[in-house]
Parts: C-alpha cells; structure tokens; sequence
C-alpha cells in the first residue's frame, strides 16, 4: 500500500462513474401481476420514466422519448404517476396536465389546459372501484407570485378529458385521497398554515352519499399520514401521537386501535407526495419499513400481533408494496449497495431482484461503511443534548495517508431541515472516502429518525441547534484523534446550506472552508417570498415573521459576512423556485466586496437539486479542485478535473 496526501488518491469512484446509467428509484406500484416504478435519469436530462416489469421479466418503458412523469404540486412533487389494470396516469413536467396511456403507448391529456403555463397542477391520485375515475390532489395557481395558491381534492374522468369536480376545498393542503373499496367514502390528509405536515394534520372520512365527515384522528400535536383503506373497509394509517411514527387502525363506529408501536420510526416527513412505509398482506399481516439509529429495515406484524425484524440486508427502504400472493416489494439499498426494486418472501425471507442496481465493478476495498455515532452537544440555552451522525472512515486498498497525518473531515447535512441521512451505499459519498477524505453525515435535533421529540428540538432553533451539532460532531470527531482538527469542511444543499452558511458565520466555526449548494442567505426574504408549501415552515423553525424579525436578521449569515474568515464554493441552479439564485449571489457578492476566497457556479436550466448527468460531474469535480487548493493537496491525475476559479485566494 502506497503513501500519499489524504484528498490525492487515485480512486475508480469519479464523478463520471457517479452519473454513468445512474438512475434515482424511488415509486413503486404494483398492478395485476406486473410491478412498475420510476426512475429519475440523469444522462436523459433528469427526466422521470416509468418502467413496467411483466411477470416473465420482460421490461417496457411507458413514456414516449421526451415526456417526464414528475409532478409540481408543493414544488417538491412526488406521487406524479399511478396505474390500474395496464392503464398508467401521469402528471407531465413541461405543462403538468394529466394524461393517460392505454396499452397502444399513446399518450392522451385528460385534464383542460389551463389559462396560463402549468397554473394547474396535478398529484397523487386514486382511481375509483369501477375504473370510472380518477380523485387527486389539485394545485391551482391564481396569480403572478408563488403564494396565490389553492389545493384542492378534485375527481375527474379516467379515460377522456372532463372538466375537474371539486370534493374538497379550504384546507391550505390536501394529501393522500383514498377511497374505501366500496367507492362511497373518500379518506385524506389535510392541515393548514403554520403547520408543516409534519408537525400537525387530521385524518377526515367522507361520506360520498350523504356528505357527512370525521375527523377520524390528528391535531395539532399529531402528524398523521398514509391512509390506506382495507378490503374490511378499515382505514390503516401511520400517527407520531405516541412519539414514534407508528401504525394504526380505524374502524367506522370503532376506537382506533395501535397495530404495530415500536420505537422506531415507520413514518418519514413527507417532503413529497407517495410515500409507501407498510403493505397490508391479504393474510392481515403487515410488513413495514422503519428507521432507527440511522439504519433502515423491515419488520413485520404477523396475524397473532407478535411484531419482529426480518433479517434483510437492506439499510435503507424508500417504498413498500405488496401483490395479491403476499409477496413484499420494495424499493431498497444497503450500505454496499444502491437501491434496487426486489422481491420479498417475508416468511422465508428470499430476495429476488427484479431491478438490480448498478454493477459498479469496484473493488469493495473503496466502500466505506457508515457507523452509526451518538455525541454530546447543547441547545439554544447550553443545554447538554445528545446528537447522530453516520460516519464514513477513508476507504481506499491501494493508499494511505502519510504517516502521523490525519485525514480531513467534509461534515454533510441533509435537506430539508426535516429529513435524515442515509445508510444506503452513495456513490457521491464515496467519491469523497475513496479519495482519503472522512464524512459525517449529521442527523442533528430536528432531524427524522429519533421520534417526535428529537424532531421538535429544531422548533425555534434552526441556525442554533443543527449548527451548534455540526460543528459538535466535527469537534467530537478531531478530539478522538480520527480526523485532522485543522482540514474540517462543512457542505449541505438547501436547508443544509443554510447550516453550512450559519456554521461558517460562527465565531466558534472549527470549521476551515465550506460549500453551500443552494443554501439560504437571508431567512427574512426566504420567509416573505417562499412558495405556498413552505411559506410559514420558518414560522416553526425560527418564529413568526415579521413579529420575530430580529431573530430572522440575527440568524442570516447574510449579516454577519463580516464573520466569514474562511473560503466558500456556492452551486446554484438558474431555474430554483424553492432557493432563489439571488439567495446564492447575495453572499458571493458581500464575501467578494470583503476580499475573501470564494468560487460560485451557476448552472443553467437546474432547478432544485441537481438532475443533469453533466451538472452532476461538474458540481462534484468543482468542490473537489476547491478543497484541494483551500487544503494544498494535488488533484488524481487523469481524470480530467478542471479546477474551479477561486477568486481572492
């Protein structure tokens, strides 16, 4: 094993391995005998396709070359697509009407074009017993800025275009419209401003024929999701009321009753539309996908009530369902392995794949396997608390680092700010530890995972909590002698970005450098000009805006660019809706005005988040060369990396 500068080595893991066939799965339906699903694809422009896979293996794509199966609604999307008995629905991105194709593969609109450019938006939908129709959720735009907003739950026809009818209207949001196998109640999720769906919704039935409607559970301390009607005609559903996101059952004229609670979390912040954390068997038994201590897995609630672990590779579980035989399927990936759609017999607990995930061929000696850490940190008041974090060590069977050296730490943050790392193999992470850097993706207070509770700790305390956590576990890390206490960066995209601005702004920062991937500048404009979905999240994570104004301006790092001593990379996309290009130019503009090192790309036509196979690769390849000049390491030879400009360095 040769020695050499930790950032340096040679690695098979370049960004062009990171896009090369890659694709994003993540939706899962299952239809007759069929299994379908969607992935996101990179190197097609990032557009969504639908893939059918029959029985006999045999694979179809379902939408014409062009066409992108991916919903607007909320922004964030999810749940743009559906299927029943051969037939798929789909919301188009270019326009966001509804179409359908039948088994001759031509697509037909069946919702009205709307009066101006993608005003009516279209999401989640169910289609009726009788086939007949179709009820959604509908996002109707009213006026020129993003909060002119109306969501709505509308029924329309399934097989021509018609006109949408309206059931249910005055909620801020609606989600999850299910009908009961009968056709004649209607279930959803709704909750209104300020809350997000994770913090406080309400479970309503319907009574299609005489109107009547119960609220069946949820409030303003409970976050209820994925109602899923029975062929009993029980309603299942996923509540936090006991802390935990856990299963439940309802019964019309029945108390609800608590099928399986465990401390662990089924439920994940719905973010998006779609979400798919447990499949009911025909047998009653139930197989559901949980979380806990920063590991994913499944676990199944057997007739007799016993609920246990199947022992599964999997880490990480994004969909479950299930087919008539009782079979499980899921959407999956482990921590040596990208996610695949597999087949599940929960009883003998053989897996068969049917999408398999990318052969990487790379050697296993490059793949760092995350351990789960916990470390002490404190609240907003100094408050000792206990934080997570999945750390990756440096992975690499032909290279060391120099003798007494040790390497340096990136700390990433996840979106959101509700969400949560993964354990699933990540090529992007991998790209990193195989190149002689060591990663601690945070799962900081306010991060899902943990239960309500830990949820809650970023309530008042976004720019407090998951920075003072950040900036803990990069310390925690340097004074068990496991990373280099003077190379430590710190990078998130979103609301990860605002964390990694905060921390940078910090007059405590450990931390030498930093990268912002459409991060929050300034919390004030974010809270006046966000979308509808998010337009009061910060009354939550900050205060209520304008009456807590000063926190807002006290915690934009765009105030306290004065207190940036270190370099900066900022990535943007020209197109955000979410994180507006101006959040990222404010603070390239005041940290060029101050001389300071700072590099910033824009790439045009992404929006939030990066989905093209080249804005990928440059992204990647950017923050590299920038860490590599802030921390005086040479670039591997032969990848063709372009350093990325820094100015003022």
């Amino acid at each position: 094993m040769t020695s050499a500068p930790f950032g340096s080595w040679p690695t098979p893991i370049t960004s062009e391995l990171v896009v090369a066939s890659a694709v994003r799965l993540s939706e899962l339906r299952v239809d007759g005998a069929d299994v379908v699903w969607s992935e996101g694809r990179p190197d097609e422009g990032g557009r969504t396709q639908l893939v059918r896979r029959a029985p006999d293996g045999t694979l179809t794509e379902l939408l014409p070359e062009g066409m992108n199966a991916r919903s607007a609604v909320h922004e964030y999307g999810g749940a743009g697509w559906w299927v029943r008995d051969g037939i798929t629905w789909f919301a188009e991105w270019a326009d966001q009407r509804l179409y359908r194709i039948g088994p001759d593969g031509a697509p037909a609109a069946i919702t009205p074009e709307s009066a101006e450019p993608r005003a009516d938006r279209y999401a989640d939908g169910d289609v009726s017993p009788d086939g007949a129709t179709i009820v959604c959720v509908r996002e109707h735009h009213d006026g020129p800025t993003a909060r002119e907003v109306r969501n709505e739950i509308v029924r329309i026809a399934a097989h021509a275009e018609s006109t949408p009818e309206v059931l249910v209207s005055g909620p801020d949001f609606v989600a999850a419209p299910r009908l009961s196998p009968d056709g004649t109640k209607l279930a959803w999720i709704q909750w209104d401003h300020p809350s997000m769906p994770w913090d406080a919704t309400e479970l309503v039935v319907q009574d299609l024929e005489t109107g009547e409607r119960t609220v069946v559970a949820g409030g303003r301390d409970e976050s209820v999701s994925e109602p899923r009607w029975q062929p009993d005609g029980s309603l299942w559903f996923i509540s936090d009321r006991t802390d935990w996101w856990n299963l439940y059952r309802w019964a019309s004229g029945s108390d609800i009753a608590a099928m399986v609670r465990i401390d662990a979390e089924i439920g994940v912040p719905p973010w998006q539309f779609g979400t798919a954390r447990y499949a009911v068997r025909p047998d009653g038994s139930v197989v559901f996908a949980r979380q806990r201590d920063g590991y994913g897995g499944l676990g199944m609630r057997r007739g007799d009530g016993t609920v246990s672990d199947l022992d599964l590779p999997f880490s990480a579980i994004s969909a479950v369902r299930t087919d008539a035989s009782g079979a499980v399927l899921v959407v999956a990936g482990s921590p040596t392995a990208e996610a695949g759609v597999h087949l599940v017999d929960p009883e003998t607990l053989a897996v068969t794949t049917l999408r398999p995930p990318r052969d990487l061929r790379v050697d296993p000696g490059y793949v760092s396997v995350p351990e789960h850490v916990s470390f002490p940190s404190v609240d907003g008041q100094g408050a000792q608390r206990t934080a997570h974090a999945l750390v990756y060590a440096p992975a690499n069977p032909d290279r060391t680092g120099p003798e007494g050296e040790l390497p340096p730490l990136i700390v990433m943050i996840h979106g959101g700010p509700t969400a949560a790392a993964s354990s699933a193999f990540s090529v992007a992470v991998q790209y990193w530890t195989s190149r002689g850097f060591a990663v601690a993706d945070v799962n900081y207070g306010g991060s899902t995972g943990y239960g309500r509770a830990y949820r809650e700790q970023l309530r008042g305390n976004w720019g407090v909590v998951d920075v003072a956590d950040c900036m803990a576990a990069a310390s925690w890390l340097a004074r068990r002698g496991r990373v280099d206490a003077t190379r430590m960066a710190i990078t998130g995209g979103s609301a990860g970005g605002y964390t990694a601005l905060a921390a940078l702004a910090s007059v405590d920062t450990p931390f030498a450098t930093g990268g912002s991937h459409y991060g929050i500048a300034d919390l004030e404009a974010i809270a006046a000009e966000s979308h509808k979905f998010e337009s009061r999240y910060t009354d939550q994570l900050v205060g209520p805006y304008p009456e807590a104004r000063d926190l807002y301006v006290e915690r934009s790092p765009i105030h306290h660019v004065d207190r940036f001593t270190r370099p900066l990379i900022v990535l943007q996309g020209s197109e955000d809706k979410v994180v507006p290009p101006n959040q990222s130019e404010m603070i390239v503009d005041a940290l060029r005005a101050r001389g300071m090192p700072v590099a910033y790309l824009l790439f045009e036509g992404e929006q939030h988040g990066f989905r093209r196979a080249e804005n990928i690769r440059a992204a990647l390849d950017a923050e590299l060369s920038f860490y590599a000049q802030v921390f005086g390491f040479d670039l591997p030879a032969g990848e063709g990396i372009e350093p990325v400009v820094v100015e003022n360095l």
